[in-house]
């Protein structure tokens, strides 16, 4: 009886070693995560125009990432899995800097800019 209740146990789980996360690991996954939270508020400080949201972009893409490989343990799986994860998300970046570019066309004063009509005398 303990043969097929260990057969269960492990079925479908063929590769599969759990592990565990020392607390440094996590303490410096942490401190990542606050220096990168740090780096977002003070991009947000300093006026670069467009670059500030692919730096955003880029900030939130590292996060998630670091979050999504660390606390979700994707780091110790296959590679496989966290390239398409890293990936992915660069892929969600890129399109919603996209999307944030393209918003001047159709809505000129969505950051308090004044449109070219309402511009004119």
């Amino acid at each position: 009886m303990s043969q097929s209740s260990e057969h269960h146990d492990t079925a479908g789980h063929e590769g599969f070693h759990p592990h565990v996360v020392s607390p440094r690991v996590l303490l410096t996954v942490f401190g990542i995560l606050l220096v990168l939270t740090m780096l977002t508020v003070a991009v947000t400080k300093i006026d670069l125009g467009k670059l500030n949201v692919w730096i955003a972009l880029i900030i939130a893409v590292a996060k998630a990432g670091v979050v999504g490989l660390y606390f979700m343990h994707l780091r110790y799986d296959r590679p496989f899995h966290g390239i398409i994860l890293v990936v992915s998300l660069m892929f969600v970046a890129l399109f919603i800097g996209i999307a944030l570019m393209d918003s001047d066309a159709y809505q000129p004063n969505l950051q308090g800019k004044p449109a070219a009509s309402e511009a004119m005398p």
